[in-house]
Order: C-alpha cells, then structure tokens, then sequence
C-alpha cells in the first residue's frame, strides 16, 4: 500500500501535464497551459503561473499539442470538433471522431473554441458608454452600446443595442435607439442561413419606432484568422410609426403608419490582424417591394482599440437613409460616437 501511494504521487505531476495543452513560439518558447480559444488571429492560453491569460499571435506560432477537444472552424466553412496537433508550421492535423485525420494549413484554421465547456464559456459579451460637454448652448451627449453573442457548433445568436441623447439650451431633445437581434446557422462552403429582427427610434427623422424582420442566405468570400466578409440578402417585413412633425405650412401633422414588404442586400467587413486595433463595418440596402419607389440604407462602422484587463476604447459611426422619410428633409441621420468599454 506504502508502494502504491508513493508512485501515486510520482506519477501525478506528470498525468496532470499530460493533460495540459502547449505551444511552442517561433523564438524557441514554450508555453504550457489551458488553451480557451483562438479568435480573430489570436490564441488565449490559461497558465498556473499567471494572474492573467496569456494572448498570442497566431502566426507566432511554431507547433502546438492540444489534449482540449475544441470546435475549429475553417475558412471554407466546415466546423469540426477534435484535437490539434502539429509539429511542423506549415502543417496542422485536426483529429476527429466525425472524420478522422484532417490536414490543414495553419492559415486554414479561423477559430477555435472548447466544446466542453459551461454555457458561460460560448458566451461573449462587451459594454461601452461615453459622454461629451461643450459650453456652448450647453451641449451634452451621452451615448452607449452592449453587445451579447453565443457560438455553437451550428448556429449563433447575437444581441446588438446602440443608444444616444443628446441634449442643448432651447432645442428639443434629441434620442436615436437602435438594437439588432440576429440567429445564425452555418451550411457547408460558407454559406449560412441568417434571421433578424431589428428595432429603431429616431427623433431626428420623426420616427416613434421602425421594426424590421428578416429573413435571408449568406455567403463568406474571405473568412480568415485575419480578417472575414460576407454578404447576405433575402426578404424583410417593415412596420413603422411616426411622431408628429409640421409640414411644410407649419401645421401639425403626423405620417400615417406603414407595414410593407422589402428585398435586401447586406455586407460585413471585419479587420482584426492589426494588432491591438479592429475594425467592422457593414451596411445594408433596402428597396420596396410595393409600387412606391422607396430606397433606404443602413451604414455602421466601429473602430476599436483593445486596452490591459479586457477594457478598450471604441469610436463608431452610424447613418440612416430614406428616400421617403416622415419629415422632408431629412432623408440622412448621422452619427458620431466615442466610448470607453469593457469585454468578456
């Protein structure tokens, strides 16, 4: 029994390593630990002798040994759960249960995340506020964003909100609400199947609240550790109602609410290889199924710069256009935001 226990302990250390996951660097370093996930080009590996996580380029990258089973998603878009291992940088080998031994390049390999894991650990999420002053009429803005998204294997979710007040001596407030709800489901060679719901509020342009659901098909032309873009398009439902605004003799007069039909066409541009600093933009056109000629666009693009303990700043920008808006003249709203956030 005394034999027993003490090869027990002799063995441990090396069971336990056994288990760990580790990369060696193109310098020569080796780092052992718990790998949590490769995302936007870079590897987050958990070690015991750091308070934090350690983060990594993934092309600094010489070889790896994961004993983690992940879900790896390629730039063609198949997504596979199994291990990697590598030993030469021009090569990686995924083993899988699903298909067996994989080759693939390393460049191939656009995301991993651990399949068993805690609901908590597909989660991700970030909020930001700011807040700006000028003397001048007594000007103050204050604005914020969140964002929530989980990631399976076959499908993600993902909650968007944006909000602006906007305040100054004599004139009338100014709000604008905005918030996208949005379901993913991954087909082969990158293609996806897409639903939104999408909810706005604009005082500048009269509008009391516009939803709109969609329903369409995607496709990712580049979809890399580096960067992704990707189109959408397919059908949406429109409902509409307005405040009451003046029309052009100065009488009150409020725009008669709206349901109709439209057909979409959608891009996403997402740059991440850029060190600290990422970069998204999209932008959406709609067009009216109905008789009416009536056009409307949806443009966002966010700037942000990644700073120590998950906080980062964020510049974005936001525009809405209408061919047919609630108030004449004022078929563009615009945007400008700065923020200082916090990401999980």
């Amino acid at each position: 029994m005394r034999n027993f226990i003490l090869l027990f302990f002799f063995f441990t250390p090396f069971i336990s390593f056994a288990q760990m996951d580790s990369l060696v660097m193109i310098n020569g370093d080796v780092i052992v630990g718990e790998i949590k996930n490769m995302n936007r080009g870079v590897v987050e590996i958990e070690t015991d002798y750091s308070d934090s996580n350690f983060k990594i380029e993934w092309e600094g990258i010489q070889s790896i040994v994961c004993n983690t089973d992940f879900m790896v998603t390629l730039s063609d878009g198949r997504r596979i759960s199994g291990k990697i291992v590598s030993t030469d940088p021009s090569s990686y080998q995924i083993i899988s249960d699903e298909i067996g031994t994989l080759d693939v390049e390393p460049n191939d390999i656009v995301y991993l995340k651990s399949v068993e894991k805690s609901f908590l650990s597909k989660l991700s999420a970030s909020i930001d506020v700011g807040y700006s002053y000028a003397k001048a009429n007594n000007l103050s803005q204050l604005n914020g964003s969140a964002f929530m998204g989980y990631n399976t294997k076959r499908w993600a979710l993902s909650l968007s909100m944006n909000s602006l007040r906007s305040t100054q001596d004599n004139v009338a407030a100014i709000e604008r609400n905005d918030g996208t709800l949005t379901g993913n489901y991954y087909l082969p060679y990158g293609f996806y199947g897409t639903v939104d719901f999408r909810y706005l509020t604009n005082t500048e342009q009269s509008i009391n609240l516009r939803t709109t659901t969609s329903l369409g098909i995607g496709k990712y032309i580049i979809h890399t550790n580096a960067a992704y873009w990707g189109f959408s398009t397919g059908a949406s439902f429109l409902s509409e109602s307005f405040n009451q605004t003046t029309d052009e003799n100065g009488d009150p007069f409020t725009k008669p609410s709206t349901n109709s039909a439209e057909w979409y066409l959608g891009t996403e541009v997402n740059l991440f290889d850029t060190g600290d600093l990422s970069f998204n933009t999209n932008a959406r056109g709609s067009r009216a199924l109905s008789g009416e000629d009536r056009w409307r666009a949806d443009v966002g693009a966010n700037i942000k710069y990644d700073l120590p303990y998950d906080f980062y700043l964020k510049a974005g920008y936001n525009m809405n256009y209408d061919s047919q808006p609630a108030e004449a003249g004022k078929e563009v709203d615009y945007q400008y935001s700065f923020g200082f956030g916090w990401e999980l």
